[in-house]
Formats: C-alpha cells, structure tokens, sequence
C-alpha cells in the first residue's frame, strides 16, 4: 500500500490565485477551470498510490476548497480519498466549531494550516485554541515547513523557533511538517527527533530532490518519522515516486514511509 500524506484535489477559485503563478513555471502544469475528481484518482493510479489525503483550501482571500467541497469529493471516492479539513485561523472560535463539525459530521482526519497563506507563524496565539481541539478531537494538525514555492514569504516556515515552540506547548498534539523544511531541513530533522509526536512528509518534492540529511533520517533512526508525500497536483504521484530504489531502504524502511506511518498517524484502516 502506498499512502499519499499532502495532496489537494483543486477547485476553480484555488487554481486562479495569482500565487501559483511561480509554481506554474517550475512545473510546467497547467490545469483546467475544473477538475474532475476522476482526473486525481487516475493520477494517483499513475503512480501506484492507494489512499491520498486531500485536503481544504482555507485563506485570507476567501474559501478556495471548503471542507463541505472536500467531503463531497470523498464520497465520490470513500476508498481512495480521505478528508483533511482546514479553517479561518483569523476568527479562533469560528475556527474550532467549523473543525469540530468537519471531523464529527464530515469525517476529517486531520487539520491542516499553511501558515504562509496568513503571514503567521504556527506559534501566533491565534492557532492555539486549534491545537487545544485536535487534541480532544485526537486529530494530528499539519502544516507547511520550509520555504514557499507560492509567491508568499517563507519565514512562518521556518521550524525553529515556531513549531519548536508549539511542540513544547502541546506535548499531546500530533503534529506533521508537510514540504520537508528546506532550506531548514536539518531543523525539521532535530525537531521529529526531539519530539515523540512530530513528524516530516516528504510533499512537494520529487526523490531526487530530497535533502541527503532526509535519506540519512529515512534509512535510521527516522524510519519511524518521515511520510510520503506528493502536493499533488503540483507534482504527480507517478514523478514522486520515481527513482525510489535510489533511497536504498530496507523492507521495513519503506514499508513505514510509503504508507506505515501515515496509517499510523493518521488513523487510517
């Protein structure tokens, strides 16, 4: 089995932020005005992967994938995709009923908030109240580490001092670091190492392209800490996973990172 921890299946609103616009030239994609879910769901064949967590699109600018948009998706799809909800960080209550309800009536896995979209850091008061919930709700929170390929400031991405910081503060919450943390790779690495529930996923990065620090995590110590991502669609499962053999895991090695400790973390069956 091969689990898909970061993946999104995109609306018309979301595709159209200007934003995108530099992920657009490194990837060479270009999308259509709607998706169907089909196309994900074949792209996922494509690259051998069997359950994708997709996610909702929460921003300043407005709802570009809501949670009920999400759940919809997955119903038309209950075997292969699992719902990942997202809120308005800006109003903190609103936030928490809007995540109670995705996980209880929607059936959401996880949170996730990507702190670039907002310009705050994960450690900014407002997403305490969110952490406080999921960990009621035994729900993981994820979230974006590293720079920003969007046209958006990377320091909320940084690991150090922020999701340090929040990891202190709520030794109970699961907590994913989606996009590996480069260029702070390494304090990405201190932080799953440090802490029994924080975790990397390798999102938005082809193999290729992962930090020789990561494979040392993967192939040690890590095993345990590291999930497989895509940030399709972006980047295709078929393009992420290409060239695995290069990473040189054992058996166990790889069964725990392309879908162990997703299933684990996640809660999936």
């Amino acid at each position: 089995m091969v689990v898909d921890a970061w993946m999104q299946h995109p609306t018309r609103r979301m595709l159209e932020q200007d934003w995108l616009e530099s992920l657009r030239r490194w990837t060479g994609e270009e999308f259509a005005a709607e998706v169907p879910v089909g196309r994900t769901i074949a792209a996922m064949d494509g690259g051998g992967v069997d359950v994708g967590l997709i996610s909702a699109w929460y921003a300043p600018e407005g709802v570009l994938v809501s949670n009920d948009e999400v759940a919809g998706f997955v119903a038309q799809y209950p075997e292969r995709l699992v719902g990942v909800a997202s809120v308005d960080v800006r109003r903190p209550m609103d936030a928490v009923r809007e995540l109670r309800r995705a996980v209880r009536e929607l059936g959401m896995c996880a949170l996730r908030v990507v702190p670039w979209l907002w310009g705050l850091p994960p450690n900014d008061r407002r997403y305490y109240p969110l952490y406080a919930e999921c960990v009621e709700l035994g729900i993981p929170f994820c979230t974006q580490v590293g720079h920003t390929g969007p046209l958006r400031s990377s320091e909320p991405g940084r690991p150090i001092p922020y999701l340090d910081e929040v990891a202190l503060d709520f030794p109970e919450l699961t907590i994913v670091g989606g996009h590996i943390g480069y260029p702070w790779t390494v304090e990405m690495i201190a932080l799953s190492t440090k802490y029994p529930n924080v975790y990397i996923d390798t999102s938005a990065y082809t193999i290729n392209r992962y930090p020789p620090e990561l494979v040392a995590y993967l192939r040690t110590h890590g095993r345990s800490k590291v999930l497989f991502g895509t940030n399709y669609p972006m980047i295709s499962p078929e393009k992420a996973l290409s060239g695995l053999e290069i990473l040189d895991l054992d058996t166990e090695a790889q069964d725990l990172f392309l879908s162990g400790n997703a299933r684990r973390v996640f809660g999936l069956t």
